[in-house]
C-alpha cells in the first residue's frame, strides 16, 4: 500500500511550513509545492503512482491563485477526500483571517491555523492529527486494521458488519478467502468456514449470520451479568441521551448498564461531521463523539452491551425491580431510562425496499459511502442528518442530489449545512420531488422521481439511494402502562394525561407514567431532535433518578 501524501503549499515561508510538518515525514509522504500549479502537478504524480493525498496544508497566500480558497477548489476536484488546512504565517494571520474564516462555514476548507512557531506547538498538531484521523476513518482501506472480515463477496451482510464496526470506531478490512489475511483467519478454524467470518481482538472467530452476532461476539451479552444483582439504572439506547445518562449516572456512583440494539451513538453516530456541537470548533464525527462518551462512561464504571434488543420491559410492582428482557438474558434494575431514539421512516416503495443493502440504505451508511466513488447518488431528506450525509457522500460520488418534498431546505436544515451544500459543486438540491419507483439487476441502477406539484415523472440512473426520512419512535417493547402520544412517542412531565397525575401534580419533567421509568432524547414526545438537547436531557434525568432511588425519609 502506498504511503499517503501530505502536500504543502508555501511560497513566502516554505522552510517554516516544512519544518512545522516535519514530524509527519516518517509516516506520510510530505511534499512541498510553491504554487497551485505545482500542487496540482504533485497531486497528479501521487495519483499516477497509485497513491492518494490525505491532506493539503497551504499558506494563506498562493501566488498563482486568486486566493487560497480557489486553489483548494481546484485541488478538491482532483482529491475530494483530502482534508484542507490553511496554516497562516504569524505575520499574516490576523490580516488574512477576516477574508478566509467565512470559507469554513461553507466547507471550502477544514481548519484555519497559525503556522507553528516552535518545534512542539501541540495545539497546531492536535488539529492536524484530528483531521488525519478523520481522513483515515473514511478511506476505503484503513491504514490500521482492528478487525478482519473474510468474505468472498461484498454482500449486504458484509457491508452491514463493516458499517457497524465503523460506528464503533473499529477500523476493518474485507479480505478474500485466498488472500494472506483471509488465510490467516481460516487457519484459526478447525472445520469448514461459513462466510462472512469476523476476527477481532484475538477473540474466537465469529461466524456471522447477523450484525448482532458480531456485536455479541465482541462485546458480550447481558448473561455475562450476575443476574442476581440488581443495578441502580438500566439505560436502553446508546445514542447521545443514553450516553449522557451513563456518564452522569456512573460518575455519581450509580451502578449503570447500557443496552444498545445496534452501534453506540444511535443516529448521531452515523453523522460524518457535526459542526455545531458546543466545544468542537473544527467539528467532530458522530462516531468519535459517541466513542469518547462511551469511554468516559466506562471510566466511571458503566457497562455497555451492544447488539442487545430489548423485547420487553416488565415494570416492577411493590418495590420489586423493573425487568428488561432480551434474547440473551434479563437485566433487573431499580430504575430505567428509555433513550432508544428514533428510526428513519420507511420509503414504502416496494421495488426500492427490495434493494435495501444493495444500493439502497437507511441512514448515512458510512461504509456504503466509500463504495460510491464516481457514481450518481441520491439522498432523500431535508434535515441535518441528510445534509451531513450529502456533504460526506460528495467526497466520493460524482454527483449527489438531495431530494425533498418541501420547496426548500431552510425550514428543516441548519444554515451552516445549507451553505456547505450550496458551495459544493458536486451537490445539487431537487425540491418538491419524491421517489416513486426504482430497480436494477440485483442492485440499484435507476430511480423514478415525481414532481409533487404536477405529477410529472423522470427516470434517472442511480447507484446509491440514502434515505433519511424523519423520525419514528422505537417503542414496540414499552408496556402499555407507559403513556405515549398518538405517534408513539413517550409522554413525560406535564404532557402526561391528567388522569395519571398524582395529588393534582404531573410527574417530573422527564418521568413517565410509571414510577422509576424515565425517558430522554428523541423518543420523548416534544423533544428537540438535536444532539445537544438529547445530551442535555440525558444529564438532566440523573437527578430525577437519584431522587427516586433515595430512601424515604419517613
Amino acid at each position: 500500500m502506498s504511503t499517503p501524501a501530505i502536500v504543502l503549499i508555501g511560497a513566502e515561508h516554505p522552510d517554516e511550513l516544512r519544518a512545522g510538518l516535519a514530524r509527519y515525514e516518517q509516516e506520510y509522504d510530505v511534499r512541498l509545492a510553491r504554487s497551485c500549479r505545482e500542487a496540482l502537478e504533485t497531486t497528479h504524480d501521487v495519483l499516477g503512482a497509485g497513491g492518494t493525498v490525505a491532506m493539503y496544508v497551504s499558506e494563506s497566500v498562493v501566488p498563482d491563485a486568486e486566493s487560497v480558497l480557489h486553489a483548494f477548489h481546484k485541488l478538491r476536484e482532483k482529491v475530494p477526500t483530502a482534508r484542507r488546512v490553511v496554516a497562516a504565517h504569524w505575520d499574516r494571520f490576523l490580516a488574512d483571517a477576516p477574508a478566509l474564516r467565512p470559507g469554513l462555514a461553507t466547507g471550502k476548507y477544514d481548519a484555519f491555523l497559525l503556522m507553528p512557531r516552535g518545534v512542539r506547538d501541540e495545539e497546531f498538531h492536535n488539529a492536524i492529527t484530528d483531521l488525519l484521523s478523520d481522513w483515515g476513518s473514511t478511506v476505503a482501506d484503513p491504514e490500521v486494521v482492528a478487525v478482519k472480515i473474510v468474505s468472498p463477496q461484498r454482500d449486504g451482510l458484509t457491508l452491514g458488519i463493516r458499517d457497524f464496526l465503523d460506528r464503533m470506531g473499529m477500523p476493518s478490512r474485507v479480505y478474500a478467502p485466498d488472500s494472506d489475511g483471509g488465510r490467516f483467519v481460516l487457519d484459526l478454524l478447525d472445520d469448514e468456514p461459513t462466510y462472512p467470518l469476523v476476527y477481532a481482538l484475538n477473540r474466537p472467530v465469529i461466524r456471522a449470520r447477523t450484525v448482532r452476532d458480531v456485536a455479541v461476539g465482541i462485546y458480550g451479552a447481558p448473561t455475562d451479568l450476575d443476574l442476581d444483582h440488581v443495578v441502580d439504572v438500566a439505560v436502553v439506547g446508546g445514542g447521545p441521551a443514553g450516553l449522557a445518562t451513563a456518564v452522569y449516572a456512573a460518575s455519581e456512583g450509580l451502578s449503570t448498564v447500557i443496552l444498545e440494539a445496534e452501534a453506540i451513538g444511535g443516529q448521531a453516530g452515523t453523522s460524518s461531521m457535526i459542526r455545531n456541537y458546543l466545544g468542537f470548533p473544527r467539528g467532530i464525527s458522530g462516531m468519535r463523539l459517541a466513542q469518547r462518551a462511551r469511554n468516559q462512561a466506562i471510566r466511571f464504571g458503566a457497562r455497555f452491551y451492544t447488539g442487545q434488543v430489548v423485547d420487553e420491559l416488565r415494570p416492577g410492582v411493590d418495590g420489586e425491580p423493573h425487568v428488561l428482557c432480551t434474547e440473551s438474558g434479563e437485566v433487573r434494575a431499580r430504575s430505567v431510562v428509555i433513550a432508544t431514539g428514533v428510526a428513519y421512516r420507511k420509503l414504502r416503495v416496494d421495488p426500492v425496499e427490495a434493494l435495501v443493502g444493495t444500493g439502497v440504505y437507511y441512514g448515512a451508511a458510512m461504509t456504503a459511502a466509500r463504495e460510491m466513488e464516481g457514481q450518481e447518488v441520491y439522498v432523500v431528506g431535508g434535515g441535518n442528518s441528510a445534509g451531513q450525509a450529502a456533504v460526506h457522500l460528495a467526497r466520493f460520488a460524482r454527483s449527489v442530489t438531495v431530494l425533498v418534498r418541501r420547496p426548500g431546505l431552510a425550514e428543516t436544515m441548519s444554515s451552516y449545512l445549507i451553505g456547505e451544500i450550496e458551495h459544493n459543486p458536486r451537490i445539487s438540491v431537487r425540491t418538491c420531488t419524491e421517489v416513486v419507483d426504482g430497480g436494477g439487476d440485483g442492485r440499484l441502477e435507476w430511480l423514478c422521481l415525481e414532481d409533487v406539484r404536477d405529477g410529472t415523472r423522470e427516470r434517472v440512473p442511480a447507484s446509491g439511494l440514502f434515505l433519511l426520512l424523519g423520525a419514528e419512535p422505537h417503542c414496540d417493547w414499552i408496556p402499555a402502562a407507559v403513556a405515549r402520544d398518538p405517534r408513539g412517542f413517550v409522554l413525560t412531565g406535564r404532557d402526561v394525561p391528567k388522569e395519571h397525575w398524582r395529588d393534582g401534580l404531573p410527574p417530573a419533567e422527564l418521568a413517565t407514567t410509571v414510577p422509576g421509568i424515565f425517558c430522554a432524547g428523541d423518543v420523548r414526545a416534544g423533544s428537540m431532535k438535536r444532539v445537544a438537547s438529547a445530551s442535555g436531557e440525558g444529564a438532566s434525568v440523573v437527578p430525577l433518578v437519584h431522587d427516586f432511588l433515595a430512601p424515604d425519609p419517613g
